[in-house]
């Protein structure tokens, strides 16, 4: 289904991005030769004045001289001034053709392994513009004319040209070895401080567990030791880089004086004049002055080289989603055949072989204990996580085959952690995208949360702050829900939607599910909390991964609840709570019989009925 071929892919973004600003770079290497060939104009300006003006003592040949000096001088600031801001044009070119492709892989590389740092790949692309717009461009680009400069002072005298020379190559010896002992350390500090970033920002994720728990010390210290690592390899390559930085000025330093003290010999010998050594000085000091700022920006290349390469294993890892034909918009129809879902990364599976069919419009409830692999199927009909073998099909097409940005409307997806943006309420319901105004209040009345949020400072504009950190865990639930029923959604997961509702949130979610069923919209529920079963069609159980029983939700009952009646007829608090069960199912008959579910057909989900559940389980081993 694929239109075209990978000639787009991201893997290419890179190389394409580099090769848009190549004529933009050729300019500079243009401008470069202009502004290197004006560095002349004063040691010549000197060479005149002391051989020409200061013997004939002609006032007119020293205000000519002059004139032609400064309006040279201010051509070279304004070619400067123009090779700086092609630069940051060049920069601005590069992060522009970048940032949507890099983004977007970071994204994918999140889902494919999260937790691993990934973000850094943006830093990374900071890294990289900031180094083509800096001085250590400019001293790459300048460093080619040292030949030139070299040669000129040779032509003065062969003598001078040597020292000029040899100068020039013990200086770019000193950059060889700057290269060769700080490459490794400044390599283990790079990928030392990606570790310790991605650690930081998963401490600040849990920062209440951490604060509550007294976790604070032992999280500092794998911190600090892992800070520890970075500041030791860069103290390293430092302490080397120093050692040639000095090195190198002070090098700088006596080869002026050896120019100076050689010229002034030759000026005696009168092999040259007074004049020439001046000139010959100023002239090797400019030919020095690249090789010595690349010396010292040697850091800098060296840290957006590790960031080209990083960037490029990036893109390298997400190849860009193909175009694909458009689809008619999804009735909801789902066929799952023999899935088998890892998660990304690994090659355990943790969902095993799983078949079943949903018709559009009808409603599944998914049991299990935790780790029995619910979310993990939850990820996987939702095209979050590829299936590593089998296949689920919306409406007859593979879920992967549909174009993500054209599906996404369609489905909803409430998942265990609720994640909201930093953005009005909104904002957050309209998932982002243009705001229709009737779209979203029709989705938080949908949701029961329209009050609520009416009660908010502002309303539905109100900002809610990063990850909704302004609302409570219901309050995030519920907008959550919200936002996966948003638009014309055909098909809808929901992942334990219930876990911190109260009783009012709960009765709005049973509302919303057959305000669901009632519009023809496909429903798959993911549960700990039995009484939610009375508003599904079928039932599926899961157990280590596997379908242990799927069918109409009467039938799996008959079938999962007789051998632990007596079981949950014990239970004095989970028969009181089967006596307030969903309405239309007897007393607490019912609900003692879906509380049998849990204690024979879905093992260790008993206790569903009495608190919410340890849901961790799902969460990272799923």
């Amino acid at each position: 289904m694929a239109l075209s071929s990978g000639s787009n892919s991201r893997a290419e973004a890179l190389q394409h991005a580099v090769r848009s600003v190549r004529g933009a770079l050729t300019a500079v290497v243009t401008f470069s030769f202009f502004i290197n060939l004006l560095m002349l104009v004063a040691p010549l300006y000197m060479l005149q004045v002391y051989d020409r003006v200061l013997t004939s003592r002609n006032e007119t040949t020293l205000v000519m001289l002059t004139i032609i000096a400064v309006g040279m001088l201010i051509v070279f600031g304004c070619l400067d001034l123009v090779r700086s801001r092609v630069l940051v044009r060049i920069g601005t070119r590069l992060d522009e053709r970048l940032k949507g492709t890099v983004f977007a892989s970071v994204f994918q590389q999140s889902v494919k392994n999260p937790g691993g740092g990934h973000a850094q790949a943006l830093r990374d692309m900071d890294t990289v513009r900031d180094f083509t717009t800096g001085a250590g461009l400019i001293a790459f680009a300048d460093a080619p004319w040292v030949p030139v400069f070299i040669a000129i002072v040779f032509l003065f005298h062969p003598v001078l040209g040597a020292v000029a020379l040899a100068g020039a190559l013990i200086i770019f010896m000193l950059a060889l070895a700057n290269e060769i002992f700080t490459r490794t350390p400044l390599a283990n500090a790079s990928r030392f401080a990606v570790s310790a970033n991605s650690f930081v920002d998963t401490s600040l994720r849990n920062a209440e567990v951490v604060a509550a728990m007294g976790m604070l010390p032992g999280i500092m210290r794998r911190w600090a030791d892992r800070h520890g690592d970075v500041l030791s390899r860069q103290s390293t390559a430092s302490d080397r880089a120093g050692l040639i930085m000095a090195s190198s000025r002070s090098l700088r330093l006596i080869l002026q004086v050896a120019m100076l003290g050689v010229g002034a010999y030759l000026v005696l010998l009168q092999q040259i004049t007074p004049g020439t050594m001046i000139a010959a000085s100023i002239i090797m000091g400019r030919a020095l002055a690249p090789v010595e700022a690349a010396v010292g920006q040697w850091r800098g290349f060296v840290g957006a080289r590790m960031a080209y390469r990083r960037l490029n294993k990036l893109l390298l890892a997400n190849e860009g989603e193909p175009e694909r034909m458009p689809l008619p918009a999804p009735q909801g129809a789902i066929a799952v055949e023999r899935a088998i879902v890892a998660p990304p990364g690994t090659r355990m599976p943790v969902v095993n072989g799983a078949s079943f069919q949903l018709a559009a419009g009808e409603a599944l409830g998914v049991v299990g204990s935790s780790g029995a692999g619910k979310t993990s199927l939850a990820r996987a009909l939702m095209g979050v996580w590829p299936v590593a073998s089998g296949s689920i099909r919306l409406d007859g097409a593979d879920i992967g085959d549909w174009d993500k940005s054209a599906l996404g409307p369609y489905l909803g997806y409430l998942p265990q952690d609720v994640e909201l943006f930093d953005g009005t309420v909104a904002e957050n319901i309209a998932r982002f995208g243009q705001i229709d105004p009737e779209a979203v209040v029709r989705a938080a009345r949908m949701a029961g949360v329209h009050e609520l949020i009416l009660r908010l400072s502002e309303g539905y504009d109100t900002q809610i702050g990063p990850g909704g950190e302004s609302l409570s865990a219901g309050q995030r639930q519920r907008i959550g829900l919200a936002r996966a029923l948003y638009g014309g959604v055909r098909f809808v997961m929901l992942d334990e939607p219930n876990a911190n509702l109260d009783i009012e949130g709960e009765k709005a979610l049973s509302e919303a599910l057959t305000e669901l069923k009632r519009a023809g919209t496909t429903v798959v529920v993911i549960t700990h909390r039995l009484p939610l079963l009375s508003n599904v069609d079928k039932i599926l159980v899961l157990e280590q991964g596997q379908v242990k029983a799927f069918g109409p939700r009467q039938e799996i009952m008959a079938k999962l609840t007789r051998p632990s009646v007596v079981q949950s007829q014990t239970r004095p608090r989970a028969t009181t709570m089967a006596g307030q069960g969903a309405a239309g199912h007897g007393a607490s008959g019912q609900e003692s019989a879906e509380q049998g579910t849990a204690g024979g057909g879905a093992a260790g989900m008993g206790h569903g009925t009495t608190s919410s559940p340890d849901e961790s389980g799902d969460r990272s081993g799923q």
